[in-house]
């Protein structure tokens, strides 16, 4: 298992509603790979730093998700083929932070490098 960092953001006009649904099946499918999504991170409306699709702001939602990352893949291009979505991004984090945030449990010497 590996622990990841997915940020989405959606259109600035969008209802709670449909952030809620988007959020539900993104866990879906996290949670159908043998994966789980440690921790769900709402920032809220932030304005934009430069124009995106004709939009100035947008809804950030963090999720901190554990899994092995085969399953990123269709949660990616589900998002990708999202009308609410403005961006997303998936990051893997190191291990070492990882454990810091009680994703994996505890590093090795040897592995926290």
């Amino acid at each position: 298992m590996r622990a990841y960092e997915l940020m989405i953001i959606f259109d600035g006009d969008v209802e709670d509603t449909a952030v809620n649904a988007q959020l539900a099946a993104v866990n879906a499918l996290v949670e159908a790979g043998g994966g789980t999504v440690a921790k769900t991170e709402r920032w809220g409306r932030r304005r934009f730093a430069y124009e995106i699709n004709h939009k100035w702001e947008g809804i950030y939602v963090i999720l901190e998700i554990s899994t092995s990352g085969r399953d990123l893949h269709e949660v990616e291009r589900v998002l990708h083929l999202a009308d609410e979505v403005v961006r997303h991004k998936v990051i893997r984090l190191p291990d070492k932070e990882a454990a810091r945030r009680g994703l994996l449990g505890s590093v090795s010497p040897a592995t926290a490098g």
